[in-house]
């Protein structure tokens, strides 16, 4: 009996040590997994930064492995997209990125704000073709965009003249969605033209450039009101 009691003892006091050391790992575990960590350098492809409930909200990544977008928590196609950061609102939209690239033909970097549920409505951008300075422009655009042609339909549409492949019929589309004004216009640019003029270039609801006020590469002033057919208001 005192040999039994003896081994019933030495049994509870292992266990009692085991449940400890149990308990001990798991709360170090659970702490090292909750803890901040702090590194020097990493390399890495992409990083999806989500809420708590794993809800997406910017990705940052390589070319390779770019987000396509997304619009209604629904992603995209596969496309080919520049590196950079792309931000998704708490719709399950994109709204918004900053992507940059360059090749032998050419380089840019564009900082995009999206309107709701459709593309961008203002950029900040710079872009560049080959090594013609002429074919390089930087500055600010802004863009009106209909509420009732929300990015779905535009991508639908889009899809459906690729399928067609008739240059002459999606040039009768697009003609038909501009007259119904579902199509995106150019409102303002201020920044450098491909022509060296620096200042504001303004346009009306038909994308049609109505004021210019700008310094042209020649160190000339103007100032250009113009009408409806880009003719000079005197």
């Amino acid at each position: 009996m005192e040999k039994l009691t003896r081994e019933v003892r030495i049994l509870k006091i292992y266990a009692v040590s085991l449940t400890a050391v149990c308990i001990l790992f798991f709360f170090f575990a659970f702490k090292h997994q909750n803890s901040h960590q702090r590194f020097e350098e990493i390399d890495v492809e992409r990083i999806n930064v989500i809420e708590k409930d794993g809800t997406l909200k910017m990705v940052i990544s390589n070319k390779k492995r770019q987000h396509p977008g997304m619009v209604n928590n629904k992603e995209f196609k596969p496309r080919e997209r520049e590196a950079g950061l792309i931000f998704f609102n708490e719709l399950g939209d994109e709204c918004g990125g900053l992507v940059y690239g360059a090749d032998k033909d050419g380089s840019g970097m564009v900082y995009s704000v999206d309107q709701k549920n459709t593309d961008q409505i203002m950029q900040l951008q710079y872009m560049e073709g080959g090594s013609d300075k002429k074919n390089r422009t930087y500055g600010l655009k802004l863009w009106d965009r209909p509420d009732d042609f929300p990015l779905e339909d535009i991508i639908k549409f889009e899809d459906s003249l690729k399928k067609l492949n008739d240059p002459a019929a999606s040039k009768k589309a697009y003609g038909k969605l501009r007259k119904e004004g579902k199509l995106t216009t150019e409102r303002f640019f201020a920044g450098k033209t491909g022509d060296g003029d620096v200042g504001l270039f303004l346009k009306d609801s038909n994308g049609r450039i109505r004021l210019k006020i700008y310094v042209d590469k020649n160190n000339q002033t103007h100032i250009d009101k113009l009408d409806e057919n880009g003719q000079i208001v005197k």
